[in-house]
């Protein structure tokens, strides 16, 4: 099964440092990544930069799709205003599909805000302390994921 996580960093380029630690574990592979994306904000900054890389270009079409999705979600939609309540509602619908309810999306924009970044990761068959070891010290806080409570509590001890 895929994991979903969502990570965020107090600084506009830690979700790129951890995006490239997560990018060396698979090179010596710990763990397998489907699909990765960074927002950053920067400083002063109107609005979140989003970046999706291409783990695989056949399978990139349809998460670059799905990274537009969520991202229009959290970041751009919301102040269009009521006129998109019924967008809103339809894409809330599609992020459960992949495990998000609108509980951890409110926290995901609640916690990616300026001067902060977040690293979106899809990943598989992770030896989790062993990448757990290359995440000490980045400062990620874990604030989205579609892991089970026990897997999750498991996942936040690792990263610590």
């Amino acid at each position: 099964m895929a994991t979903f996580t969502v990570w965020s960093f107090d600084t506009p380029g830690g979700a790129e440092v951890a995006s490239g630690v997560l990018r060396d574990a698979a090179s010596e592979g710990l763990i397998k990544i489907v699909d990765r994306a960074i927002v950053s904000w920067p400083e002063g900054a109107k609005k979140p930069t989003t970046r999706h890389t291409h783990e695989d270009e056949w399978r990139g079409t349809g998460w670059g799709a799905f990274w537009g999705l969520l991202f229009g979600a959290l970041f751009f939609v919301p102040v269009i205003g009521v006129a998109a309540g019924a967008a809103l509602g339809a894409i809330h619908k599609s992020m459960e599909a992949v495990g998000l309810n609108k509980d951890q999306l409110d926290r995901i924009r609640a916690q990616v805000t300026e001067g902060t970044s977040a690293l979106f990761a899809v990943t598989e068959d992770g030896n989790l302390d062993r990448v757990g070891e290359r995440f000490h010290g980045l400062h990620g806080d874990l604030i989205a994921t579609n892991l089970t409570d026990e897997e999750r509590r498991l996942l936040l001890e690792t990263f610590d």
